[in-house]
Order: structure tokens, then C-alpha cells, then sequence
């Protein structure tokens, strides 16, 4: 399972505002609301699409996205931030994002690719196009828009937005966000530019500081490149612990061969924590159970480290939004 960074999670709760309890909403995804925002520290990213499907049942989301998009600052977002600043044109900030992204999500790759009419920014995001990738894609592309009009002296208009999905009940607030046509129902997501406005100088376009920000750039893509070993390990040995209840994180550190200051900092270092990596193996875990048909919930509830039946089934619900016999019953019928 993929990550985002939790920067996206928390800027859309506050764009959300006072009509949802946002303290709640980031507590159930494993944020801090208390804590510093931190770009680096990532939460899975069903989790994440779970959140805003929860926001949604509360809300109307209709133009959510964009004001989660427009609200979007390149100084939230680290080195990769200011080397967008610093890259010399707008088409240049656009392919550090090709190229960096990584640093913000493991879900989500970007492409810059020649159109007839101009230059397509391109977003892929694999997955099924449930309402919280969905919404999720609208902030991202809104966004894209965002970070470029910081960096511009002219005002950065594309000649088209493209979207996957089926448009909402309106779409007024996107047409006046991005200022162009916004084609929903399209063959891929993405934002058509014109090669003259990618050409534009960015106003804190320098040399010397864009390259000093992309080594600093390559230095952090190479911290992150084992994650999805020390991922897998920790993943796998706390699946093999929850049979015994919920599992501490320095009894997992030991199997691992490492001391638990170390096994944090490790963890910390990729934006990851304990307890998020122990929800998502229990999700993961339980789901999988459940569409094997081979156990009873009681025992389901066991294997995944619950002491009841009860709180196995609370937890559940608010991993998935129904409980786990309404989730066996919908995937036995497909």
C-alpha cells in the first residue's frame, strides 16, 4: 500500500473548516493535530481516501478540492518546495515535480508530455476511482495550479484541466479556480499548458541555488530508497505478533535487530510511525481474512490482535466505514 504525505490530510480538514470536527478526522488517521506540520511524515493512502470519504458523508465536497488546492503553499512543502521556486522556469519547476515526487507520495507519478497544443502536465494514480481518490486527484490538480502562480510573474491560466472521473452536481468552482475549460470524463488527469506560459521565468529563478536544492533533492530520494524493505520487515513481523495482542514496538525493534531508539528514528526518518504501520497491518490483515471465508469474526478478531469481538468490530468500521460482516457479505457476491 502507498503513502502520501500527511501535509495533504491536514490542509484538507482546514479547508474543510468548522462544520467537521478536524481534531477527530486527523486522530483517526494517525495525525497529531497538536503536532508540527511536517511534510515527510506520510500516511497510507486508503487511509487517507477513507478520511475524505468520512468528510464527505458529513459535508458537501463539491468544491472542497479546489479550496484545499488553492490554499496549497510551496513553503509547506520543504527542499522539493524551494527547488520549484528556484528552478528557472515554469516548465522547469514542473519537472523537479517529475522527478521528485516521491519525496510527497509513493502513489502518485507525474508526466510532462508534448501535446499538439501544447504541454500536458499528466498525474497516474493507479487504484480503483473510489470518492477519495477522486477528491483527492481535484486537490492535486488544483494545487498544481497553485504552487505554479507563486512562482510566476503573469498570471498562469491553462488552456484545459482533464479529470478521469465523472464531474459533480457542478462544476462552477473548478472553472473559476483553474480560469479554462474543465473537461471531467477525460482520458487521463492532467492540466494542458500552453509552451509559452511553461516558458515564463519563474521570479526567484536562480542557477546556483536550483542546483545546490537538487542535490539536496537527490540526497533525500536516496534516504527513502530502502523504505519498502524496512516497511515489509516491520509489516511482516508485527502480522506474526498480533495473534498475541497488539505488539510493542521494542519487541518488534528486538526481532528486527535493532534498538527501539534506533527502529523510531528509522522510521521517523521515511515520515512513518509504529502505530500507523500496526493499523495498516491489521486492516490489511483483517481484509484479507475476510474475503477467505476460512475464519470465523471471533477468530478474524483473534488474528489480529483484538482481545473482543466488539472492539475488532468498532476498529473495523472506522478503518472501512462498514462493519466486518457487511464487508464479508458485499465481497462474497463478487
Amino acid at each position: 500500500m502507498g503513502y502520501v504525505t500527511s501535509l495533504f490530510a491536514r490542509k484538507m480538514v482546514t479547508a474543510a473548516g468548522d462544520t467537521i470536527d478536524g481534531a477527530a478526522h486527523l486522530r483517526d488517521v494517525g495525525i497529531d493535530p497538536d503536532a508540527p506540520w511536517d511534510p515527510k511524515a506520510m500516511i497510507p493512502a486508503a487511509t487517507y481516501y477513507d478520511m475524505l470519504e468520512r468528510i464527505a458523508a458529513e459535508v458537501d465536497v463539491t468544491d472542497l478540492p479546489v479550496r484545499t488546492g488553492a490554499s496549497m503553499r510551496l513553503d509547506e512543502y520543504g527542499a522539493l518546495g524551494l527547488a520549484f521556486k528556484a528552478a528557472t522556469t515554469l516548465g522547469a519547476s514542473y519537472a523537479r515535480v517529475e522527478r521528485y515526487a516521491r519525496l510527497w507520495t509513493s502513489v502518485v507519478e507525474y508526466e510532462l508530455r508534448s501535446d499538439a497544443h501544447g504541454t500536458l502536465f499528466v498525474l497516474h494514480r493507479p487504484g480503483e476511482r473510489r470518492l477519495g481518490m477522486r477528491l483527492s486527484n481535484e486537490a492535486t490538480l488544483a494545487g498544481a495550479v497553485s504552487i505554479a502562480r507563486q512562482v510566476s510573474p503573469v498570471p498562469v491560466v491553462p488552456l484545459e484541466v482533464l479529470v478521469r472521473h465523472p464531474a459533480p452536481a457542478t462544476i462552477a468552482a473548478h472553472e473559476k479556480w483553474f480560469g479554462c475549460p474543465v473537461r471531467f470524463g477525460a482520458e487521463l488527469d492532467g492540466i494542458l499548458f500552453s509552451r509559452e506560459t511553461l516558458a515564463q521565468p519563474n521570479i526567484l529563478g536562480d542557477v546556483g541555488i536550483s542546483r545546490y536544492l537538487v542535490s539536496q533533492l537527490d540526497k533525500e530520494l536516496s534516504e527513502i530508497a530502502d523504505e519498502p524493505s524496512l516497511v515489509a520487515q516491520t509489516k511482516s513481523a508485527i502480522a506474526q505478533a498480533l495473534s498475541e495482542g497488539t505488539p510493542k514496538m521494542a519487541e518488534i525493534a528486538r526481532d528486527l535487530g535493532l534498538s527501539a531508539r534506533s527502529f523510531h528514528r528509522r522510521l521517523s526518518e521515511h515520515g512513518m510511525s509504529f502505530q500507523t504501520l500496526t493499523e495498516e497491518t491489521r486492516r490489511d490483515l483483517a481484509e484479507g481474512l475476510l474475503r477467505d471465508n476460512g475464519h470465523s469474526l471471533a477468530e478474524i478478531a483473534f488474528l489480529t490482535g483484538f482481545a473482543e469481538q466488539s472492539s475488532f468490530t468498532r476498529a473495523f468500521k472506522r478503518w472501512v466505514g462498514v462493519t466486518p460482516a457487511s464487508y464479508r457479505k458485499r465481497h462474497a457476491r463478487l
